[in-house]
């Protein structure tokens, strides 16, 4: 019989309130379905350490929250996870920011965590470590004894090796993924830059059933591509909520084609690249003049770290100088909202939408796009514009798929889904949805977990 499952993740659920979004009810139903404990921070800073967690029983789950000190808030999170794993991670080793004082934090807070879960566990837990604030968090929980079946999921991507290798610490960071017995990432891309790494800088060997050897042990990595639960996207769609917000904006963009993107404000997603390219296209078709509105909502995140700053100036220069060029009395192009929405809201503004836009630099998913897709009518469905360098784009070759570095193609990409025919629209979203439905939230959960216990069987 299996045991308990153990989850570990920068932050978990609300204790008392209902899972919000995918992952948190895909993770809260697995917990419940088997019983366990989700561990994570707090959200709360103390002035000093403290060594035990706060407990929230929920059914047969427990919360676990641990508190941070400031000073591990600035050199944990904000530093070594927000201003060097995540930019090197997301291929922008030119805005990382390598501080020896921030790696101390990042590892000091791994060993802590690590300490706390190893003691929470029994001898047939399940455990699964999520993304890159807990890379090294496994490995400091096989030095506190516990040797129990351990997986762990990459929610960004992981980068080619030249660019990992840029970490000062890479070895040890690869070193203490390597505690767990699989490591799972979004795409087939990131699961072959993982493997290159370990067999180029750690000597690994591959073995013809796949499994890894380096470092003295064996583990297993492979991708499990995230999905949404497309069905309640759809439900949120048309629901009152969805519908009052698409109604709102329909009577302000008139009859005009409406252009989406919905994005956290971040360096990642390639946001002054799509204004550009959408400013570009109306340089390039004074036909739709007055004819095509942009929305891009963007809240804010990480408003602490310099570089999200400057994205915002950015943002809003080009804005400004776009709606500059191109406003009349009746029309602003670019509708720019740096504030967030519910999730129904967002679903009906989808389906109103002709376009989707969603255009990282690089992303690990990107699950607005699949919403973007579950959200359209299936009578006269929105086409969607989607990076290549997004995870999703391995899964949803139905997208008119664009390079967003390259601007003048990103524009005639924005020009041919505006007038793309219903028709065309209709066979590319049905490609797109039957992908997105078959491997939705529930797939991978259960194909994650299925590996990892398939690793206890083999024990």
């Amino acid at each position: 019989m299996k045991g308990r499952l153990i989850v570990a993740s920068n932050r978990t659920a609300s204790p008392g309130a209902p899972p919000v979004g995918g992952l948190a009810v895909a993770l809260w139903d697995a917990l419940s379905e088997r019983g366990g404990v989700w561990f994570g921070w707090s959200g709360d800073t103390v002035e000093r350490e403290t060594r035990g967690v706060r407990l929230f029983a929920e059914g047969n789950v427990d919360f676990a929250l641990a508190d941070l000190t400031e000073s591990e808030l600035q050199g944990y999170y904000l530093g070594y996870a927000n201003r060097a794993l995540w930019p090197v991670f997301h291929y922008r080793v030119d805005l990382a920011q390598f501080d020896e004082h921030d790696f101390a934090s990042y590892e000091k807070v791994n060993r802590r965590f690590g300490r706390v879960l190893a003691q929470l566990t029994r001898p047939d837990d399940t455990v699964w470590v999520h993304d890159y604030h807990f890379l090294m968090l496994g490995q400091e929980m096989r030095q506190s004894g516990w040797d129990g079946p351990m997986g762990f999921f990459l929610h960004i991507p992981f980068p080619a090796p030249e660019i990992f290798t840029a970490l000062p610490q890479h070895q040890r960071l690869a070193r203490a993924l390597c505690a767990f017995d699989l490591v799972g990432f979004q795409t087939d891309r990131d699961t072959a830059n993982f493997r290159r790494y370990l067999t180029e800088y750690c000597g690994a060997s591959i073995e013809p059933d796949g499994a890894i050897t380096v470092f003295d042990r064996s583990l297993r990595a492979a991708s499990f591509p995230i999905g949404i639960d497309a069905e309640e996207i759809a439900t949120l769609a048309e629901s009152e909520e969805g519908r009052s917000a698409a109604s709102r904006l329909g009577k302000i963009i008139d009859n005009r084609s409406l252009v989406i993107g919905v994005d956290r404000m971040d360096y990642s997603k390639g946001l002054p690249q799509r204004m550009e390219a959408f400013g570009r296209m109306l340089d390039d078709h004074e036909e739709l003049q007055g004819r095509v509105s942009f929305l891009q909502i963007a809240p804010p995140s990480r408003e602490a770290v310099d570089a999200y700053q400057d994205l915002r100036e950015q943002l809003d220069r080009l804005a400004g100088r776009i709606n500059g060029d191109h406003a009349d009395l009746d029309w602003v192009p670019i509708r720019y909202l740096a504030r967030s929405y519910p999730r129904a809201a967002l679903s009906g503004l989808y389906r109103l939408a002709r376009v989707g836009l969603v255009t990282p630099l690089y992303d690990g998913m990107n699950l607005v796009a699949k919403e973007f897709v579950a959200a359209q009518d299936p009578e006269d469905p929105g086409a969607l514009v989607l990076s290549e360098f997004a995870g999703a784009a391995e899964q949803l070759d139905g997208a008119v798929l664009v390079n967003p570095h390259d601007i003048m193609a990103t524009a005639d990409a924005i020009h041919a889904a505006i007038v793309m025919s219903v028709e065309d629209r209709r066979a590319r979203w049905e490609a797109l949805n039957a992908a997105v439905r078959e491997k939705d939230i529930a797939w991978w959960r259960n194909e994650f977990l299925a590996a990892l216990d398939a690793i206890r069987s083999d024990r």
